[in-house]
Formats: structure tokens, C-alpha cells, sequence
């Protein structure tokens, strides 16, 4: 599969590459947080990084004054496994570098399903931040080629991806809801359990 470079204007579908934030710290930070050596993890929210200078200009500049969140998406992977969307645009800053595979929503059929050969996959070097527009389906970071693995911030508005607290409806888009602000539609080979089966073809694998 080609990988291409979030600085790619093949790249402006799906998102920008930000400028003119200063992450030292949040990356310095980010140091001190967990690398599994084969699975993933993923922290919505942490209480060491949102009290940092960079936070206020993430929540104004990045969401235009709303409530954030400040996590991390850390491991190794190298698999597709599901895709998700949000309501809102996505921040990344990655930490080391980071494969996203990636598509779009409006690719999604009617019923639901997508089909995996339209994913494109870009590299995120260590350092770089980039918005992901609401409307790319992303999910988990895949490492690059035999490095130890990625740790990838993630920004979101606060309580996406938190435990629901309401019921939602078994048809339609209502079966893609699996947290808060988030919507996931991911392959029967990843057997993510409560989760709808709705990509077809294959489970891409770096």
C-alpha cells in the first residue's frame, strides 16, 4: 500500500497540517506515558497534559473556545481492524512517528458498510500536528515499518469517546454509536465486540 505524507496535497481531503503551536512540553510529557509492546491504548482524557499552556490555545484556536480533552492513543499496530467518526474535527500531534489509515465519510453506503480498498494511508512524522476533519474516518495509528511503536496525542471535545449515558437505537446510523461522539464501523475480523460489522474486504495490514 502506497504511504503517503500528511504534507501530500492528496492529504487536504481528509485534513491540514497545523502551524504555530508550540507543543515542547506536551511532547516532553507525552515521554512519560505508557508504549505497550503489542496492543494499543487509548486515554481519552489526562490530567498531567490538559493543565498545559498549549491546552488554552488547542480549546480557542483548535475549537474555537469549546470544552477539550487532552489524551493519547499509544502501542503497536498494524492493522485497519475498524474506522470512526466524530461530530467534530480531530487533533493529532504525534509524538513519534505514526501511519493513520484513513477515509472518507462520504463513502460510507447506505447501509452502513465501506469498502476498505478506498483507504489511503499517510505518515505522520514525530512532531507534526494535523487536524482531522469530522467527515475522515480514522481509528488507531499503525507503527512505522520495525520502529517500538507510536504515541499519538489526541484532541477531542470533552466527553467524546466517553461511556455512553443514554440509550441509542439499534438501526440505522444509531448502530455505529459506541461512546459519546463516536461512531464505528469495523471489520468481523477484529471481533470488537458490540461493535457493527460493516467494513467489507480486507482487514489492511501495514
Amino acid at each position: 500500500m502506497q504511504i503517503q505524507k500528511v504534507t501530500d496535497a492528496s492529504f487536504r481531503a481528509y485534513g491540514k497540517v497545523l502551524e504555530g503551536y508550540d507543543f515542547g512540553r506536551l511532547l516532553k510529557e507525552m515521554e512519560h506515558t505508557p508504549l505497550p509492546a503489542d496492543d494499543v491504548i487509548y486515554v481519552p482524557s489526562v490530567e498531567e497534559l490538559e493543565p498545559l499552556p498549549v491546552a488554552e490555545e488547542l480549546k480557542n484556536r483548535g475549537f474555537g473556545g469549546l470544552p477539550i480533552e487532552i489524551g493519547y492513543c499509544n502501542g503497536n499496530n498494524k492493522k485497519l481492524n475498524a474506522l470512526e467518526y466524530h461530530r467534530s474535527s480531530e487533533i493529532n500531534v504525534a509524538v513519534t512517528d505514526a501511519i493513520l489509515l484513513i477515509g472518507k465519510q462520504q463513502d460510507v453506503e447506505p447501509d452502513y458498510t465501506y469498502d476498505t480498498s478506498k483507504v489511503e494511508a499517510f505518515l505522520v512524522p514525530a512532531g507534526t500536528a494535523i487536524e482531522v476533519y469530522a467527515t475522515t474516518l480514522h481509528y488507531a495509528p499503525c507503527t512505522v515499518g520495525d520502529k517500538e511503536g507510536f504515541r499519538v496525542v489526541v484532541v477531542l471535545p470533552k466527553d467524546t469517546n466517553t461511556d455512553l449515558t443514554f440509550p441509542v437505537g439499534k438501526d440505522g446510523e444509531d448502530r455505529l454509536i459506541t461512546a459519546k461522539n463516536k461512531w464505528l464501523i469495523a471489520h468481523e475480523e477484529a471481533k470488537i465486540e458490540g461493535a457493527f460489522n460493516g467494513l467489507k474486504g480486507e482487514n489492511i495490514t501495514l
